[in-house]
């Protein structure tokens, strides 16, 4: 006997029964999210208590030329925008995507993050630096600048 074999009351009845299984799940789901952006909040919070002033932002000037064969730059712009132009020797890893992407990041020397004008690159530098990247600075100002 397939489903549309069924009377219609059977298919009714089924459907409720979806509609209260997706209906329980999303009551036990919720308070796990719920607990899991607390958490991340409390670490965020955490990391605010203790960055220094500027949370890892870093001017061009500041950079010393000898070190910057000792810096993974990374550019995080979208790949159309990194075509046209980049900083030489820079990585392209779109924003939003470095927080995925971490663990090809070295923590040995420093990993220096700019987009167009730096703000994107703060929040993606933000997130690394929550996740234990102390090593990651943004760039002041962005490619722009």
């Amino acid at each position: 006997m397939t489903l549309t074999s069924l009377p219609f009351y059977s298919t009714t009845v089924i459907k409720a029964a979806r509609a209260i299984a997706v209906t329980m799940t999303l009551l036990v789901a919720a308070p796990l999210v719920q607990a899991q952006s607390e958490a991340a909040i409390e670490v965020m919070a955490g990391y605010l208590d203790f960055v220094e002033y500027g949370g890892g932002v870093i001017f061009a000037e500041q950079i010393p030329k000898e070190e910057y064969d000792n810096i993974m730059v990374i550019d995080a712009r979208d790949s159309g925008q990194f075509a046209k132009d980049h900083i030489p020797r820079a990585v392209n890893m779109e924003w939003r995507q470095l927080l995925n992407e971490r663990d090809q990041l070295p923590t040995d020397k420093m990993v220096l993050v700019y987009c167009n004008t730096g703000s994107l690159s703060a929040q993606a530098g933000f997130a690394l630096r929550v996740a234990g990247h102390e090593n990651v600075r943004i760039l002041q100002g962005g490619f722009e600048e």
